[in-house]
């Protein structure tokens, strides 16, 4: 039984060493929440939290079920879920369960533990009484729950310190990959937040006969876009499914998920094949002949296209699912008629269509966009997944064209729930945010990553993708739809998500000028409410930080001068969440400068002056006596020497006109000024004339 801590600092420490229950899971509840290691032996070395040489598919998984609301008081019971695929040794699993501030900013209450991890998945459960460090109860309103874990070789964890405490801090402290999971809670009933009017728009090719009176022209379509099937390491059958299954051994091909999937409701489903599953192994098979992956490949295409003949009003979708965990990261390419590959088999042959370097992100991306292809990034790592440059979600230009979504909230890869109740979820609003900042376009997705031959039915998440009413499903309205970034992410099948900006939809990158009114747009059939509507800012290119915006469904103002990017978070009243793709805004600057004039002397060289502001910046000032230019001047203080002999003696005029880098311009009012330059007579003549 593992040993759990329960950290009360304020007033002084009471600790406590009595283990929560843990309860073994024969058919494991964990998600793709994942610890990418880095292979290698310098890297074991450096870092005793990975193993020397590890599968492809190595991987330490965790995950954190917090029930939205209490029992009573706050209280309630937080699930940890742990797994390691593929482990060949026992491991120790280090973590950290923190209750926090809304914003993440204030620690709580600490919980930390170890446990022993071999094979089996285990789940820990840490009961919570709703109070606080000082042993009070907490005010109600939002909180953060925030679990950290790690994994690490038994004896180097023993001996990272005397206490748990200390072992568990420097473990966590160690590994810069460490998974950290964070949800949403909330003490006592919070408010209903008032949103606006919205018509719900119709639901499905099943459902619809006409579009929906006065609301949008558009249809939404829910479904799954990140399953496996036999033709990789899904498709267990879900009475004895207890994880990933052998290279195609599964019972169950991808024609039998996208029946699975359109009985249970779904408008579409993608069965996402690991691409190098198809020699028949998770590793390089010597002996596989290319020609069979390739026809296994387009097997899977055709069954696709059979499903989508026969039964229109539900989209079948086949391709692949790129990539490793370790040195990697996995992404959905959609549309590809080719099967992607690196391996070679025993005689040298290329196990696949098309070469792709393993790993190489920037040459995958360039291929997917020579082909015109699209893709979904997967369960994305905030560190160490998607290397360009050394950079984890390093920005490329080809892949910012060809990456379309990325999964923002999963369910358990090997769940064998077929209820919609899984709990086993996990979150990646952390990395979603980082792409978003480096300069991605992408929009937000949530899958069930199946791999048991439950497709699409272990939870309630869809994603969902609007398609204009006057346009069938189908394969390339669906791609369109997936292009332009109309798609929001919903842990609710029966609810909606439109975010608009002015008269743009999400996933829109349009330039506006003066006010700017952001408006989330919310339907429920069920009835449901929401208790928390936040909508979120960022700036694309700019490697900072998404900040929350404004915590309301609508917001009305004039943004900065340039590029932004906007996006709504909504919390329904059972804590199931919503997020809408991105609006992306380039502000434009339609202030011109103000500025005025001023001349310095009457006489010989005399100086033309102005004072010159602007909300983003003066790009140049221009001094113009009696209608002529006369000079310029592109630095402050702004002020030209002008040789006044080049006017006759009397009045003159300066105006000054200043311009701004978008060629707003403005001129100042005339200033007048006198110019004398009448020769000084010389002192004989003046005696001389005094005297005639």
């Amino acid at each position: 039984m593992g040993a759990v801590s329960n950290r009360d600092a304020l007033p002084p420490p009471h600790r406590y060493d009595a283990p929560h229950p843990r309860t073994p899971r024969p058919s494991p509840v964990f998600s793709k929440s994942i610890l990418a290691f880095l292979a290698g032996v310098l890297f074991a070395i450096a870092t005793p939290f990975a193993a020397a040489v590890s599968p492809d598919h190595h991987e330490f998984d965790a995950s954190l079920y917090a029930p939205f609301q209490g029992e009573r008081a706050g209280q309630r019971e937080f699930r940890l879920h742990f797994s390691f695929i593929d482990a060949t040794d026992p491991t120790t699993v280090a973590w950290r369960l923190e209750i926090r501030s809304a914003d993440g900013a204030t620690l709580l209450r600490e919980w930390v533990g170890e446990e022993r991890l071999y094979r089996a998945p285990i789940e820990i459960a840490v009961p919570w009484d709703g109070l606080a460090q000082t042993n009070k109860p907490l005010p109600p309103g939002f909180y953060q729950a925030r679990l950290t874990a790690t994994a690490g070789e038994p004896t180097f964890v023993r001996s990272l310190g005397s206490t748990l405490d200390k072992r568990v801090a420097e473990a966590l402290q160690r590994d810069p990959q460490a998974i950290v999971q964070e949800w949403d809670i909330v003490v006592g009933t919070p408010p209903k937040v008032q949103m606006p009017a919205f018509t719900a728009l119709a639901v499905g090719a099943r459902s619809k006969s006409a579009p929906v009176i006065g609301g949008l022209p558009y249809t939404v379509y829910f479904g799954n876009l990140h399953t496996q099937s036999n033709d990789s390491d899904g498709g267990g059958n879900v009475a004895t499914c207890s994880g990933s299954q052998g290279a195609q051994t599964g019972e169950f091909g991808p024609a039998d998920g996208f029946t699975y999937a359109r009985n249970h409701g779904l408008d579409f489903s993608m069965a996402s094949e690991h691409n190098h599953y198809f020699d028949g192994s998770s590793n390089t098979n010597p002996l596989a002949v290319p020609a069979v992956a390739i026809a296994r490949y387009q097997s899977g295409l055709a069954a696709a296209s059979t499903s989508n003949s026969n039964f229109p009003n539900f989209l079948a979708l086949y391709g692949m699912e790129w990539g490793v965990i370790n040195n990697g990261g996995h992404m959905n390419i959609l549309g590809s008629s080719e099967l992607f590959a690196w391996e070679l088999n025993g005689s040298g042959q290329l196990i696949g269509d098309v070469l792709t370097p393993k790993s190489d992100y920037p040459a995958i991306y360039a291929t997917m966009l020579s082909k015109n292809l699209i893709g979904q990034f997967n369960h994305p790592s905030s560190s160490g997944q998607f290397l360009v440059n050394g950079t984890a979600l390093g920005y490329d230009a080809a892949g910012d064209q060809v990456m379309v979504l990325a999964e923002i909230q999963n369910t358990s890869a090997f769940s064998n729930n077929t209820t919609e109740t899984e709990t086993g979820r996990s979150s990646y609003e952390s990395a979603f945010k980082v792409m978003l900042e480096r300069g991605y376009h992408v929009a937000p997705v949530t899958n069930q990553d199946n791999h048991c031959a439950n497709w699409g039915a272990s939870w309630t998440n869809r994603t969902g993708v609007l398609i204009p009413d006057n346009e069938a499903l189908s394969t390339a309205s669906f791609m369109n739809a997936l292009r332009a970034r109309r798609v929001f992410a919903t842990s609710d099948k029966q609810s909606q998500l439109v975010f608009t900006a002015n008269t743009h939809l999400m996933g829109e990158r349009f330039e506006n000028s003066g006010p700017l009114t952001l408006t989330a747009n919310f339907a429920n059939s069920a009835g449901r409410t929401i208790t928390q509507a936040q909508i979120h800012e960022g700036v694309p290119g700019r490697n900072g930080t998404v900040t929350l915006l404004v915590s309301s469904a609508t917001h009305t103002f004039t943004p900065s001068v340039g590029e932004h990017f906007y996006y709504a978070r909504l919390t329904q009243d059972d804590g199931k969440l919503l997020w809408s793709a991105p609006i992306w805004v380039t502000q434009l600057d339609t202030t011109a400068p103000t500025v005025n004039g001023s001349v310095t002397g009457a006489s010989g060289m005399i100086t033309l002056n102005a004072t010159a502001l602007d909300n983003v910046g003066v790009a140049s000032v221009a001094f113009a006596i009696d209608g002529i230019e006369r000079g310029s001047d592109t630095t402050a203080p702004y002020a030209i020497p002008f040789d006044s002999t080049q006017l006759s003696n009397g009045p003159h005029t300066l105006v000054v006109s200043a311009i701004d880098a978008a060629t707003n311009n403005a001129e100042s009012l005339p200033v007048a000024f006198e110019i004398d330059n009448t020769p000084i007579p010389p002192i004989d003549d003046v005696f001389l004339n005094g005297f005639e």
